[in-house]
């Protein structure tokens, strides 16, 4: 699990918020290149690259979003403090005191200021006088949630941007584990971008690969205070498997009886309407794609401290390994 931690904390670690993922995106390109794959990278920003039976009859599209939440800088005060707006659904409520990173013309540590009641817009304190916010920092730069990565007790871990690196992690280790093994399918492994605002980078990726099935990989509410149990997966517990109007019931129920072949937890997540993930999008692309969802249990989505198993990645990225052997023309 070593190993697969410190893939994930490399990931977590670039810059990639909606709209410049160009940090993640690099970091997943030089990961893809140790495999031996060939990365692309799209207009949109999105990463992918493609392995298995090349003009296979059978092409599936693995997806995970490389994006991240975080802040969007709106203005430099005069009095060198800067306005900021969400960007993405980043949590309010854990926002005043929390360390950022604004991506200026350099890096600049900062931290948010409690904001006024009924105020909109976050104020950004880096330390700066009215002239150098002036000449460092731009209406549009990003602005990253920072927290220290952490190991917690067992195989639980901690840091800003798990949404979804831990999903990228799953299709590079599901790459790594299939490494050598002749397929009867193709698989695309796509990196997307613009998740979090909208999931425009799955549409256009979806639309270039021209997939014959697919299935996502997000995160999604493990446990705790403040969500309905009803709604949680259990952090140790494997991948949650989405239930979906918008998702393909027999591409599910096979990920559910492969699960329970392999000894692979799993819980299921059932949704009434659409998914929320890369899945919506993936799904209705073209004349429409078969496509299914696993999600990785998360604590405290989209702070600075979320919360993952490694034991799930793992665990997911061995389900997925197991479909795709199974998958025929």
């Amino acid at each position: 699990m070593e190993e697969l931690t410190n893939l994930i904390f490399s990931l977590c670690a670039a810059p990639g918020l909606p709209g410049d993922e160009r940090g993640a995106a690099a970091v997943i390109a030089e990961e893809l290149s140790s495999l031996g794959l060939r990365a692309e990278i799209d207009a949109a920003g999105s990463v992918s690259a493609r392995f298995g039976e090349a003009g296979a009859r059978e092409r599936v599209l693995l997806d995970a979003h490389l994006d991240q939440v975080g802040l969007l800088v709106v203005r430099a005060e005069e009095s060198g403090l800067l306005a900021a707006d969400r960007c993405g659904g980043t949590d309010r409520r854990v926002l005043p005191g929390a360390p950022v990173v604004v991506h200026g013309r350099r890096e600049l540590p900062g931290f948010v200021l409690p904001a006024k009641e009924g105020e909109e817009k976050l104020l950004l304190d880096c330390g700066l006088t009215g002239e150098e916010a002036a000449a460092l920092v731009a209406p549009g730069d990003r602005v990253s949630l920072w927290q220290r990565p952490a190991a917690l007790l067992g195989s639980r871990i901690s840091c800003a941007a798990l949404d979804d690196r831990c999903g990228c992690a799953v299709l590079l280790r599901c790459a790594e584990l299939l490494a050598g093994e002749e397929l009867s399918c193709e698989v695309i492994l796509q990196f997307s971008s613009l998740e979090e605002i909208g999931g425009q980078g799955a549409a256009s990726g979806a639309y270039r690969a021209c997939p014959t099935q697919a299935i996502a990989v997000d995160v999604s509410f493990a446990a705790q205070p403040d969500v309905p149990p009803e709604k949680c997966g259990t952090l140790g517990g494997g991948p949650m498997i989405g239930m979906s109007p918008v998702l393909d019931s027999a591409m599910t129920r096979r990920l559910a009886s492969l699960a329970g072949h392999e000894g692979i937890p799993h819980t299921f997540e059932v949704m009434g309407g659409e998914t929320s993930t890369d899945g919506d999008p993936i799904a209705v692309s073209r004349a429409g794609v078969r496509t299914a969802l696993l999600s990785v249990p998360l604590r405290y989505m989209h702070t600075a401290a979320e919360v993952i198993d490694v034991r799930d990645v793992e665990r997911t990225a061995q389900l997925l390994a197991e479909y795709l052997r199974e998958v025929r023309a």
